[in-house]
């Protein structure tokens, strides 16, 4: 369904007909821009494999918007950023990661140039390009290149080119409007566009195209998947887990894990001070209590099935509070305007704005989440209710609290993103060159604004306002600690915190100071000026030689504030995440296209680039063609690459965030929730020393069209990216002994230093990564008497995912659920597809999609001997077999012609409704895997029209 570009080594089988790889090879009567290079050329096949999505193909996939089309298409893998992603560093954006290599490894460009990055970094490291600022009524297709083209565009191309081209001399006004909803009456999107063009530019002389479209979408919540197997549940004893294993979480929130450990409850477990045993406050038995609370009865506050041994009360809080789908609404304007100044030369504008809100919930804060800042890991595990707190079981006596705080709420993100581009160029002939020259101005501007995240100083003063806890260790701070929060100066003296069921003697002001609303903005800005030309030489056995020159001069800003409170480490379980830094480079480079006989082209780009902060780049190109017969041809691309360092690893700032981890030490005493894996801070300095990433890739295919309406290729492809910058995995440095632990948390197990409650990593240029595997890419057309059927299969397999750390350790991600340390642990399978089929006759056009996601060992990498990364109670590996399984959905559109003017079109997506298997070991979805998103929506229902003016 996805078609390779014109100019793959492939034939070209359009709906109207086939035409062979000898018939395009000789046809120079015209000559198109091709992404991947610079030389204007005939409608020929290049050497590197390329992959178009057209508006035929976008039509048939009845996504509505370029970030979900592309996030279906095989060879997007591990490193993307889902649409649903709402709760991660980068909420609100969606990124493209090619070949599994990371959203900053892959370059996307908006008609062949550079766009500013989203604000937001993934991970709080990687800067990528925000696909949802693309207006998709605008796009004319989307070029895939699938090797390394750094030589053309330099830095972020190590993976591949996204080449998004917008539509251009377009003469129409056309309308439209669609709406859609799930099965279950939720997740609404409603969109609304019009396109309007005047002019030609052949005949007229100018062309100008207007376009604005907008859309909302409806949230999808969890708790309205109930029923919908997994989906958004974190509860998954009814699959055969238990409530303490991996640290609790797959028992909901709330229960009691053994001595000194527990997680939070929603009406409150309180350690007893003595044996260090926690009991829930609901549980009027509990061992040395002064006082009990009837109210505080664990069926008071929920219906949820219970059963912790421990005595937890016992929650699905993921269930209750968080979403399958953030809400969005979006505009986006784009708007191009192109003159003819004599036969000869061009003038053009194109302006692009977009404006995006969005609205992501997720569970209230826990009292007692541990966090970090650049100054050191903070422990909140201390945190306790004093001795006088009128909800103390305890009373009398100060005791720690694990405590969920849902009378304060959910935690909420409302992120707001506007987006601006605006390009001013001059393209045409002079004398025997063709050129073409521009400047570009980009940028986008984040603002995150939070609320019911806990402030650390007033959370443990109203708990314990005569108590102490630390900032950073041995640093007092209880009361004292707040003396820069006006709110909470302004509260009565010995003001209390009231918790659980009597949350309702809380003032609005008490809250106010407890848990105000914070916010962060980012800003990135990308300047540039670009000229390139080119021209044929001499005349070759199969066509010109032909030269293109090209310069570049950018300059690149990024900057992004911390998070109110997190500078000082002051927000309950939210990270502090900053970076800025700003850096001019200048570029320069060539390319030859040799067509050395009628059946042997050749060619070679070389670029060189100079960065302000981190030297210089020379990356060199070279393809090959050989086309012996017309149904039969051989290409192949050699290419090196690079990544600069983004101001998030080598500027000024510092993360703190979270990964999921094994404590081997603690494990090994005996521990057993630190056989598990679970969530801890992870603390990462950038490094000003950094060097740019290196790479080399090269291609290996071959294209056979033995009929006419069929169409076969196959590409061998490897990438070799070095000198990665990476943070210190976890396990690197939990095995390093890089670790802060909270002793005063520790088991009565002799040699128990206490839980880790923070990783102490950097950046540095670390790790190798060599990615090799195939593309498969097979057409079939058949013309019958009135009406045409295809057929059509994209398969993208990874062979090897292979990472050497610089200690020589060598771990293999492909086909795992591997590498959990970065983009929301989605995995990395080792088979994804595209099957597509269309029928046309009359006025119906009719296509269903099938999009297969390969089966993944759920273990940290491949053949992982330290096993399966989770288990069922009994102890047997999870899920059964310790694999996550596979997923496939079926996506069918229908468009009617009504009449030449009016079309009326439809899709449904998930067809058969199939629910997503279970991932346990994921955290950029609730028991799902990201990849399996559609899964969890449901059957999609979409309709609408379009009207030509």
């Amino acid at each position: 369904m996805f078609k390779r570009s014109k100019v793959c080594l492939a034939a070209v089988v359009a709906m109207s007909g086939v035409t062979s790889l000898s018939a395009i090879a000789q046809d120079a009567s015209q000559r198109v821009e091709i992404t991947g290079s610079n030389i204007r050329r005939a409608a020929s096949e290049t050497a590197s494999p390329i992959q178009t999505v057209s508006r035929d193909d976008i039509a048939k996939s009845g996504k509505t918007s370029v970030a979900e089309l592309l996030q279906t298409l095989a060879v997007d893998n591990a490193g993307s950023v889902p649409v649903s992603f709402g709760n991660g560093f980068a909420s609100g954006a969606s990124g493209i990661s090619l070949r599994g290599l990371g959203a900053a490894s892959t370059l996307v460009l908006i008609n062949g140039r550079r766009i500013a990055p989203y604000g937001l970094a993934d991970d709080g490291q990687k800067v990528f390009a925000d696909l949802n600022v693309i207006p998709l009524e605008a796009v004319d297709r989307v070029e895939i290149l699938k090797d390394g083209a750094s030589a053309i565009y330099g830095s972020d191309a190590i993976a591949g080119v996204v080449n998004v081209i917008l539509r251009k001399d377009f003469s129409d006004t056309i309308l439209k409007a669609s709406i859609g909803q799930s099965r279950y009456n939720d997740g609404k999107n409603y969109t609304a566009a019009i396109t309007t063009g005047r002019g030609d530019l052949q005949r007229d002389k100018y062309n100008f195209l207007f376009n604005i479209e907008a859309t909302k979408k409806d949230p999808i919540w969890n708790r309205n998947r109930i029923g919908r197997g997994v989906v958004g549940q974190s509860d998954l004893r009814p699959f055969g887990y238990d409530a303490v294993s991996s640290g609790g979480s797959n028992g909901g929130a709330g229960a009691i894990l053994g001595n000194n450990s527990s997680t939070s409850a929603i009406n409150g477990n309180v350690r007893n001070p003595t044996t260090l045993d926690y009991y829930n406050r609901g549980n009027l038995a509990g061992l040395g209590f002064t006082r009990t609370f009837p109210a505080a009865a664990c069926s008071n506050f929920t219906n949820h099935a219970q059963g912790d041994p421990g005595g937890g009360c016992l929650i699905d809080a993921q269930q209750i509070y968080s979403q399958v789908l953030p809400s969005q609404e979006t505009g986006n304007l784009f708007a191009r305007g192109a003159m003819m100044l004599g036969a000869d030369t061009q003038v053009y504008a194109e302006l692009n704005l977009y404006h995006s809100k969005s609205v992501s919930s997720s569970t209230p804060s826990g009292v007692s989440a541990s966090t970090g800042f650049p100054g050191g890991p903070i422990a909140n595990n201390t945190i306790a209710l004093g001795a006088a707190h009128p909800d103390n079981p305890y009373f009398g006596t100060a005791a720690r609290i694990r405590y969920i705080a849902a009378d304060v709420g959910p935690r909420v993100s409302n992120v707001t993103s506007d987006f601006n581009r605006f390009v001013l160029g001059v393209k045409g002939t002079l004398g025997s060159w063709d050129y073409d020259t521009a400047l570009l101005s980009s940028e986008t501007k984040v603002n995150n604004s939070r609320t019911g995240f806990l402030q650390r100083d007033a959370t443990f003063a109203l708990l314990n306002p005569t108590g102490v806890g630390t900032l950073k260790a041995g640093v007092a701070n209880s009361v004292a600690a707040t003396a820069t929060n006006a709110a909470y100066a302004a509260l009565p003296a010995g003001t209390y915190w009231r918790i659980a069921e009597n949350a309702g003697l809380n003032s609005a002001a008490m809250y106010a100071a407890l848990s105000p609303a914070i916010s962060n903005g980012a800003n990135a800005k990308t300047t540039q000026v670009d000229a390139k030309a080119s021209r044929d030489l001499m005349q070759l056995g199969g066509g010109a030689l032909s030269l293109a020159l090209g310069a570049e001069f950018r300059r690149e800003s990024v900057r992004l504030e911390p998070t109110s409170g997190t500078e000082r480490g002051n927000i309950i379980g939210l990270g502090f995440s900053a970076y800025d830094g700003s850096r001019t480079l200048s570029a320069g480079y060539a390319e030859l296209f040799a067509p050395i006989t009628k059946t042997f082209e050749a060619n070679a780009a070389v670029r060189f680039d100079h960065y302000s902060d981190v030297g210089n780049s020379t990356t060199p190109k070279i393809g090959l063609k050989w086309t012996p017969i017309q149904q039969f041809a051989i290409r192949g691309t050699y290419a090196e690459g690079f990544r600069a360092p983004s101001a998030a690893e080598n500027g000024r700032g510092g993360l703190a965030a979270f990964t999921t981890a094994k404590d081997p030490l603690r494990c090994t005493l005996g521990v057993a929730s630190a056989c598990a894996s679970g969530s801890v801070a992870i603390i990462t300095s950038p490094n000003p020393a950094l060097v740019p990433e290196s790479s080399k890739s090269a291609t290996l295919g071959l294209i056979f069209d033995p009929f006419p309406g069929t169409s076969v290729s196959l590409d061998i492809w490897q990438i070799q990216r070095r000198k990665e910058i990476n943070q210190e995995t976890a396990v690197s440095a939990i095995a390093a002994g890089h670790v802060a632990r909270d002793p005063s948390s520790a088991t009565a197990i002799p040699g128990d230093p206490g839980p880790i409650i923070a990783v102490l990593a950097n950046y540095v240029n670390s790790s190798q990564t060599t990615v090799r595997g195939f593309d498969v890419d097979a057409r079939q057309t058949f013309k019958l008497a009135n009406s045409k059927l295809g057929f059509d299969v994209k398969w993208t397999h990874l062979l090897t995912y292979t990472r050497v750390e610089q200690d020589g350790t060598s771990t293999n991600f492909a086909g795992s659920h591997g590498n959990c340390d970065v983009t929301n642990c989605i995995g990395t399978p080792a088979d994804r597809i595209n099957f597509g089929t269309s029928f046309e006759t009359g006025a119906w056009r009719i296509a269903a999609i099938a999009n297969y996601r390969g089966s993944m060992q759920n273990k940290n990498f491949k053949d992982d001997p330290a096993g399966c990364a989770s288990s069922l109670a009994s102890g047997a590996d999870a899920p059964p077999g310790c694999t996550i399984g596979s997923f496939t959905t079926v996506d069918l559109t229908a468009r009617w012609q009504v009449t030449p003017k009016l079309e009326i079109f439809g899709s449904i997506q998930n067809l058969f409704d199939v629910k997503p298997p279970i991932d346990p070991l994921t955290y950029g979805a609730v028991s799902y895997n990201p990849l399996d998103y559609s899964g969890a929506v449901g059957r999609y229902f979409n309709i609408g029209l379009k009207f030509k003016f």
